[in-house]
């Protein structure tokens, strides 16, 4: 497969950093409040050097911020960047669909930490205010003019 940071889709792109279960669910765990090796590693039961690897991705591209809270012994933790934020609807979106899609017995949900309500998300295009998934779509390659009606 070719390296797919290099495309013009953005979500070729997207997907060349975050395409992996891995690196979803250590986002996930991430937003959920875990920063620390050992706690993403329990939690997911992950392999260290695969947790390692994913880490350091996610630091690199911004997701993720490395900061040490222990010089003795030396320790790290991770904690979500602005981009990492703005990754959360991204994860909703993907457990949307999964609920449409792959639900069935009994399933992980999510709470408004505030309001105790169940988040139910939804996507909605901005300029037309319809739910993303509702109206047809055309990709347009970065070189073509868009056509309108």
């Amino acid at each position: 497969m070719k390296n797919l940071s290099n495309q013009p889709c953005l979500i070729a792109r997207s997907l060349a950093l975050v395409g992996d279960a891995w690196s979803m669910l250590i986002m996930r765990d991430a937003h959920a409040g875990l920063t620390r090796f050992d706690d993403f590693r329990k939690s997911l039961g992950i392999a260290p050097t695969m947790l390692t690897g994913r880490l350091s991705a996610l630091t690199a591209e911004g997701l993720l911020e490395k900061r040490r809270y222990s010089d003795r012994p030396p320790r790290d933790e991770y904690v979500l960047t602005e981009a990492g934020c703005d990754f959360l609807p991204v994860l909703f979106a993907i457990g949307a669909w999964g609920r449409k899609h792959r639900g069935g017995g009994e399933v992980t949900r999510f709470f408004d930490a505030e309001t105790g309500t169940e988040i139910d998300p939804v996507t909605i295009d901005r300029t037309t205010g319809a739910p993303v998934g509702t109206r047809p779509i055309r990709i347009v390659a970065p070189d073509e003019p868009p056509q309108g009606r």
